[in-house]
């Protein structure tokens, strides 16, 4: 789902906890409580995180579970002192996530060139403004990309997740081995040029992963493979 994305972006510290145990946990800012807003604050507060919303309508924030321990602003948000209410001049990430592309473009630049914080994502909707948000520098999830991405490869490879690696995305996606491959070295093989072979598994779901230059594929084995997606 689209909130897994966000959470996997948001870069974790160490901090102590009971019974000796070492935990990760943020303070992150979250910009916007609509359907992504509330459910990755819903779960990052459900992980141990400590979680401030801000967001321009009040009945919004009543998508948020009753188990949220975090805090919610009202206001704009890119009103500095509504920034400062809620926190961000302590936080550790900001994750600007409304459903307007120019809002979140706005409160990241202030996020990461007023406030200097460490970490920020901005959610953008229209792919034509990804690159005006990359030439600020900022790290950004598109959804429709994404969307796209996960759903050509699914209609041409078959099953498929991603993964966000800086700026980009990586799509790994399982292939069937045509039968005409059995008997043959993997070295053998042609795949495209931005592609690369992470693993096979085998019928009992079992993998090889290293060495695979020289593997023999077998009969029920499948191709894990990687490419970027953007």
């Amino acid at each position: 789902m689209l909130y897994n994305k966000y959470v996997y972006f948001l870069e974790e510290r160490r901090c102590s906890a009971p019974a000796e145990r070492c935990f990760l946990k943020m303070n992150v800012l979250v910009i916007g409580c609509g359907k992504v807003g509330s459910t990755l604050c819903n779960r990052l507060s459900a992980q141990g995180h400590d979680v401030s919303v801000i967001n321009s309508n009040q009945e919004q924030f009543a998508n948020l579970s009753p188990e949220f321990t975090g805090y919610t602003t009202l206001g704009v948000a890119i009103d500095q002192d509504v920034l400062r209410r809620a926190g961000i001049e302590n936080c550790d990430a900001l994750a600007a996530v409304t459903s307007d592309d120019n809002m979140n473009l706005m409160v990241a630049q202030l996020a990461k060139e007023f406030f200097h914080v460490p970490r920020v994502f901005s959610r953008i909707n229209d792919p034509k403004k990804n690159d005006v948000f990359r030439e600020f520098g900022l790290e950004t999830v598109c959804p429709t990309n994404l969307t796209v991405s996960m759903l050509c490869t699914a209609l041409q490879e078959g099953s498929s997740s991603s993964v966000n690696v800086g700026d980009h995305t990586m799509l790994m996606y399982e292939n069937e081995v045509p039968k005409d491959f059995v008997g043959k070295r993997v070295s053998e093989i042609s795949f495209e040029d931005d592609e690369v072979l992470v693993a096979v598994e085998h019928a009992d779901k079992t993998l090889s992963k290293m060495f695979l230059t020289n593997y023999e594929i077998l009969k029920g084995d499948k191709f894990i493979v990687a490419k970027f997606a953007d």
